[in-house]
């Protein structure tokens, strides 16, 4: 296969070769009414070098609530099967605007979620990009498009969003074969919310052999709920009372739970309480908003029967009786090609309860703390009799969750230091898949008064983040590191806001693939490959 990727290690010594780290850059003493255009220090994604069609799926200037409608009709140029499919959205917005939070459905199927950066006065750009090759079974027919990106424009909040999102299509040639994917992906019907729960049917094709969920899943914004990993206890007074900061998102089927993972803790551009941390890079993740995944091949010789079954995705750890979460599942169907039916059932199920403590300490006005530890393990196998033989599958996932949250009275000091552990592995008639996700936070954020400007206050955060994916073939680490303060109480042009950020993307596997921005006051100053 012939494929340009910026993964290689050839294109890195390529691109020092070429002078890649940019020439010194004199930052502004403080942010000024514009900074650099958000990028991510991420890899594109690799594409053969074969022909390829553009499909735009979406066209509009986001003002309200009204989500944007269209037709997709494949590519007349471009007929399938296809080796690569690629989404790419491009954004701009100028003026005042909060971070939004945008989602695209494809017959009715979530293919991409986002959010967007928080603009300058004279405006910004910005470009995310997807990998959507496995939706490809979805992509043969017309199919429905909708966009959603709630935003307000008024007299204070000026910022229109437009957006334009396309469907990259590449072709197969004999050095290029077309990919593999799931043989149908199906959305969830006769959709209903409980509080924090989904809950659905589906009715799988009869020869089904092999079954993968997904879920899109982000805490709301605008509530507690998309600060969940800082909640804390009512009793201690602290401003976000939400319980315990643990939340996991759980798969069932048919009322026996099948799946487990750790959702991850996203930051957007207005997060932390500082705005500026994100300008001009957003935390990891925050563009391109990833969906959890879940092995549920055990079960599928029992949903073969031709009938409904019921779906629910519940997120553990949410207060009874409160919303304040997005879930948008899909699942991923393979099927037999020369059997009409396949029967199956579970050859053995082990899911251990929770295992959680809340170390709690504070009261209403007083300096707190809540240290959680929690852990569960999963551990399910089941078969599958095709016109192949009988498939088995072992399905493990392992959870941990190690936070400390303290906070000073008034929360004039505000800390975390908090990891997340998510390790999956299937075993399918001798053939291993492992994904270990480890991730994590630690920052401090500070609220105290301007001693200067009545009424005004200094915020400052410290926060460093890390994102790693492990897999057998390659591991890959995107890692934040910034300080930003401003005034917070005071007209923008008095809010003296300063900012350093330094992020990077490592890969190791294919190659690899080693790439560094750093910005200071919404400049980028360095961006540098090295490998």
């Amino acid at each position: 296969m012939r494929i340009r990727s910026v993964a290689l290690v050839s294109l890195s010594v390529l691109l020092l070769a070429l002078g890649a780290p940019a020439h010194a850059v004199t930052p502004p003493a403080e942010f000024g009414s514009d900074y650099d255009d958000p990028r991510t220090p991420a890899p594109k994604v690799a594409v053969p070098d074969t022909r390829h069609c553009e499909v735009q799926i979406v066209r509009n200037q986001f003002r309200n609530f009204d989500p944007y409608q269209a037709t997709y009709t494949p590519p007349a140029g471009c007929q399938g099967p296809w080796s690569k499919v690629v989404l790419r959205m491009h954004g701009e917005v100028k003026g005042v605007q909060y971070d939004r939070l945008g989602h695209i459905t494809i017959g009715g199927v979530g293919v991409f979620r986002t959010s967007t950066p928080e603009p300058s006065a004279d405006g910004i750009a910005w470009d995310v990009e997807k990998d959507v090759t496995s939706y490809s079974p979805l992509l043969r027919t017309s199919q429905p498009v909708v966009m959603e990106l709630g935003n307000v424009v008024n007299d204070t909040y000026t910022g229109v969003l437009d957006i334009t999102v396309t469907l990259d299509f590449y072709t197969t040639d004999r050095h290029t074969p077309a990919a593999r994917t799931a043989n149908d992906v199906l959305p969830l019907q006769n959709q209903t919310r409980q509080d924090s729960d989904l809950i659905g049917t589906a009715t799988l094709p009869r020869n089904t052999t092999r079954l993968l969920g997904e879920v899109y899943v982000t805490g709301s914004g605008g509530g507690c709920e998309e600060f969940w990993d800082t909640s804390a206890p009512a009793e201690t007074g602290y401003s976000c009372p939400d319980g315990s900061p643990y939340r996991e998102v759980d798969v069932s089927i048919d009322g026996k739970l099948a799946g487990i993972a750790l959702p991850y803790p996203y930051i957007y551009t207005g997060g932390w309480s500082n705005p500026y941390s994100w300008r001009p890079s957003p935390a990891p993740r925050a563009f391109d908003i990833k969906p959890l995944t879940y092995d549920l091949t055990p079960f599928a010789g029992l949903l073969t029967d031709g009938k409904p079954h019921e779906f629910r995705v519940h997120v553990d750890g949410v207060p009874a009786g409160q919303s304040g979460w997005f879930t948008v599942p899909n699942l991923h169907v393979w099927t037999d090609p020369h059997r009409a039916q396949t029967t199956g059932g579970l050859t053995s199920y082990a899911v251990s309860p929770l295992a959680k403590t809340d170390d709690v300490s504070g009261a209403p006005n007083a300096a707190g703390a809540v240290t959680t530890n929690a852990s569960r393990n999963l551990t399910i196998s089941g078969y599958v009799d095709t016109s192949a033989g009988r498939i088995r599958t072992s399905v493990q996932r392992t959870l941990s969750n190690v936070s400390k949250h303290t906070w000073d009275a008034g929360e004039s000091r505000d800390a975390l230091d908090a990891n997340w552990r998510d390790t999956a592995t299937t075993i399918s008639n001798g053939h291993v898949e492992r994904t270990d996700l480890d991730y994590g936070k630690n920052g401090v954020l500070t609220f105290l008064p301007n001693a200067t400007i009545p009424g005004g206050y200094d915020v400052v955060t410290d926060l460093k983040i890390h994102d790693t994916i492990r897999t057998p073939a390659q591991t890959s680490t995107e890692t934040y590191d910034g300080r930003a303060s401003w005034i917070y109480g005071v007209p923008r042009d008095q809010r003296h806001a300063t900012g350093t950020q330094i992020v990077r993307f490592r890969a190791i596997g294919h190659g690899c693939y080693d790439h560094t921005l750093t910005a200071v006051n919404g400049v980028y100053t360095k961006d540098f490959y090295r490998c």
